[in-house]
Parts: C-alpha cells; structure tokens; sequence
C-alpha cells in the first residue's frame, strides 16, 4: 500500500510538472486567460482522475482542441463558450450513457491523422506570431501565410518593438526543449522539455529584465470565471451554439478516446471502460462550462508520462490536480515571470509534433485514396476551418467505403483449349450483380471453368447465389465448373467467422460439397 501511494505520488508530480506549463501555453493559445486552462486541468484531475474508465489517462486542456476553442471564442465571446461547452459535456454524458463509447473510434485514420496534422499546422501558425509577440490573425490560412512577415518583424527591430527579444526567447525555448529531449541524463528523465524551456527563458528575461510580454495571473481564480446565469439557458437553444456544441463534443470524444486506447496498450495496470471514460469526460466539460473554463480531453503526453513514471492506479491523476492547485494558490507570483512567447513556442513544438510524419508516412502505404483523404481533411481545416474540414475528411471517407463496396472487376483469362480462369477482385456483392451475370453469361459452352476468389475482399450472398446458379446451367448443358474452395473458405471465414454457409451445392467448410467428392472420386 505505502510503495503504491510513493508511486503514485512520484508520478503525480511528474505529470503535474508537464500539466503545469502545458495547460498556461494552450489557455493563451486558445484565446482566454492562462488561469483558466489550470483550472481545466485541475478539473480533469479531480473529476475525471477520480471517476473515469481508463485509470491511468491524465485529462486537461488539449491541444487539439485550441483551434476550435480559439475559433469559438472569437465568434461567440468567453460567455457563450461556456453554453458550447455545457453542450459539449451534455452530448457526451449522454453518449457514455448510451453505451457508444465505442463507435467513436469507427473513424477512418486518415480522418483522424489529417484532423491532428491540420491542427498541428493552425497551432503552428497561430502560436509562431505570439511567440514573436506579434498579433495573431483572423483566420489559420492568414496566419500560415503572413509567417514570412512575422520573421521579417523580428529580424528587422519593426517599429522598435520588441518581437526581436519576444524571438529569442521562443527560440532559446525550442532549443532549450528539443535539446533536453535528446541528451537529458538518465537521473533526470522524469523532468520534462517543456519545463525546462519555461525555466530557461523565465531565467534569462528576469536576469536581463526584457522588455516582453509576461504571463498574467490573477491572484483570486475566482474572478476570472464566468459563472453562467438563466441566459445561458437561452443561448443553449441558438442553432449556433447547439451545432458548435456538437462539432466540440465529436472533436473531444474522438481524442480522448482514440488517447484512451493509445494509452491503454501501454500499461497492464487496468482495463478501459470507453463508455464510462466519454461519461465522466461530459460531466467534467458540464462544470468546465458551468465554471467558465477551457473544454477537456484525455491528453496523450501527460498520460503516456503518468504511464513512464510507474503510476499504479487513478490517484496519481487526482494528485496532480492537487498539485497544480496547490502551486496556483500559494506561489502563483512564479507563473508571472514566464514570458508568453516561451510558451507560445512550447506550443509550436507540440505543433509539430502533432504533424507526426511517421504516421503521415505509414498512411502513404495503404495508398493513394487513403493518402488524399488525408490530405484533403488537412488541408480542409487549414484553408476552411476545423469542423468544416473534419466533415469533408468524413464525407470522403464514407465514399470510398460506398467505392469498395461496390466496386469488382470481373475478367476470364484463357488457359488452354479447354480450360477457363474467372477471376474476381474487390468487394462481390448484389450492386455487381449485373456485371457478374454479364460476364459469366459470355462463358463458351463446354470448357471446364474455375471460380478464383484469392483477391475478393469480401462475397455476399447474393453473388455465391448467382455463381452456383450458373454451375447449376452450365454443367446441364455439358460444361464443368470449379470452385477453388481453399480460396472461398479463406474468404469466407475471414467474413463469417467459423460459421459454416452453404449456398446451393456450394458449402463453405474448406472441404467439397458431396457431388464434388462424387466428381474427385471419378477422375481418381
């Protein structure tokens, strides 16, 4: 019990040292004050720590979600966010309690890859201006295309200001980061590269006194929140505010649940209830609106962190929250001295990070189609906006699937004199029906024809049928047809599981039906 406990402690200050910068850099990211994203942390914490179904995720401000929460809180302003994110939490509390946790995860993985490299990309382009403490942009393409303009600003002295001194703060961070990440000692591997580049540059800025854009923190958390009133109520009921709360609920649930099953094969300390996870995560975004807050999610670096640093069960999660809380209210004049553009170029680093080429690369094996939904999801969000561009990577996604469902080639090749190859490829099923019984129709009388499903990826009913009804007529009037049951059988119990079909004459057991055994015993 005590070495359990020292465990969970040990890791719960490791997550909360990466939580802490972390959940600052996407408040500004997102638009709203630093505070509010530890208070979304601290949250996830204790609500989602305490209650949730995967015991070892770790829950706060995401990345991910800072385009859209940015993009909403432009449009709307911080009051309605909060109705958005009661919607949000609403949906996936009812989601959880319908049970289709689960069906979340039924989205394609160029969808969901080209949604985090799209993201990665806006976050990117948002966050390299405040980290050059620049102004950020109206929309994500503005921003990616005026990046040129930005380094020109702080490589020039514009105007006097100070984006030189904003630029080498952000880049001493980066550096700071990807340098700790690859040569960090073994003894100090829990302490993470985000802290160690807020540290660095909130050291040089105070020892220099630079002129820079300096993270504000309120001395009463309190403040800050909007709590909501009856109004609220009236803005759930706007079209608006109810689509936006749905496109936020789809974004968080999918994350947080594709963060769940990447964390969950990483560790044996536990199983995953998806269910009871998308529950928990509605209820805690329910107080994060009602608080006025940043929105949730599972966050994949603090779990996979938690993972790392040997937690054993849900208290690490929950102590961390008591740690961030802790530190916000005794010490929270410490927070003031890190400059903004450090942990604007924090999130520029996680940006990139979420592009993730190995992944992009993996994707580019399953080929073309998969590639261009990919493609075509990111480049939508960037050049449109994110649920926009999430809907066209769906679409997309949902017509190739309709393409592979109905599309087959069917083609006879000529063995010999005597003998006729039909070979099928993709997905036989009643839409192809009339080509199928177009091309077995021009089958010569009299050859011995053998059926080949080795590149089928899948045969319906319907097609066996057509097929065993054309064995039926063809061998009456003195043909032979052959079905290569190896082939079938690896098809069909690939589809069917171990049931065994039988269609016709045709039975799919991996063995002839018994007028075939009747027809091998004659040739032997």
């Amino acid at each position: 019990m005590t070495k359990g406990f020292t465990q969970d402690l040990s890791a719960s200050f490791v997550v909360f040292l990466i939580a802490l910068p972390l959940s600052m850099g996407i408040a500004i990211a997102s638009g709203v004050e630093p505070a509010l994203g530890l208070v979304t942390a601290i949250i996830g914490g204790l609500v989602v720590g305490a209650f949730g179904g995967a015991p070892l995720q770790i829950s706060g401000p995401s990345a991910g979600l800072t385009v859209l929460v940015l993009q909403m809180h432009s449009e709307h302003g911080m009051e309605k966010l909060g109705a958005i994110v009661i919607v949000a939490g609403l949906v996936q509390l009812a989601a959880g309690l319908l049970r289709i946790g689960r069906q979340f995860q039924a989205v394609s993985p160029a969808v969901i890859r080209g949604m985090l490299s799209g993201i990665g990309v806006l976050i990117i382009a948002s966050q390299f201006h405040v980290m050059v403490d620049d102004s950020i942009h109206e929309t994500g393409l503005e921003n990616l295309i005026r990046i040129p303009e930005g380094i020109w600003k702080a490589a020039t002295d514009y105007q006097d200001r100070t984006h030189d001194i904003a630029a080498l703060v952000g880049i001493a961070t980066l550096v700071a980061m990807v340098a700790w990440d690859r040569f960090k000692p073994r003894v100090l591997k829990v302490i993470p590269g985000p802290l160690v580049g807020a540290a660095l540059a909130a050291g040089i800025a105070a020892v220099f006194a630079m002129p820079v854009r300096y993270v504000a923190v309120p001395e009463n958390l309190i403040e800050i929140m909007s709590f909501p009133g009856w109004h609220t109520l009236r803005y759930m009921a706007e079209p608006d505010i109810l689509t936006a709360g749905l496109g936020l609920a789809f974004v968080a649930s999918a994350e947080t649940l594709l963060c769940a099953t990447a964390v969950s094969r990483t560790h044996d300390r536990g199983k995953t209830n998806y269910d009871r996870e998308l529950a928990v995560h509605g209820i805690a975004n329910l107080l994060c609106g009602l608080v006025g807050v940043l929105p949730l999610t599972g966050v994949i670096s603090r779990s996979t962190a938690n993972v790392e640093a040997d937690a054993l069960t849900r208290r690490s999660a929950v102590m961390h929250a008591i740690w961030i809380a802790g530190f916000v209210l005794i010490i929270p004049n410490v927070l003031g001295l890190v400059p903004t553009s450090s942990l604007a170029a924090i999130l520029v680093y996680i940006g990139f990070k979420l592009l993730n080429i190995k992944a992009i690369r993996s994707l580019a094996r399953f080929g073309k189609p998969v590639l261009g939904i990919f493609l075509a999801t990111a480049v939508s969000i960037v050049a449109i906006d994110l649920l926009k561009g999430i809907v066209i990577g769906l679409l997309l996604s949902a017509m190739r699937l309709m393409y592979m469902m109905s599309h087959v080639e069917y083609w006879m090749e000529k063995v010999s004199e005597d003998r006729i190859d039909m070979h099928m490829r993709g997905s036989a099923t009643f839409l192809g029906l009339p080509k199928l019984a177009e091309t077995i129709d021009s089958v010569p009388q009299g050859k011995e024809v053998h059926f080949h499903f080795d590149e089928l990826e899948f045969i319906d009913h319907a097609c066996l049928d057509a097929i065993s009804e054309f064995r039926t007529r063809y061998e009456a009037n003195g043909g032979k047809v052959v079905v290569e049951w190896e082939e079938l059988f690896s098809l069909q119990t690939k589809s069917l599981g171990d049931e065994v079909a039988v269609v016709e004459g045709i039975t799919l057991t991996g063995e002839p039906s018994p007028e075939d055994e009747d027809e091998a015993a004659q040739e032997d």
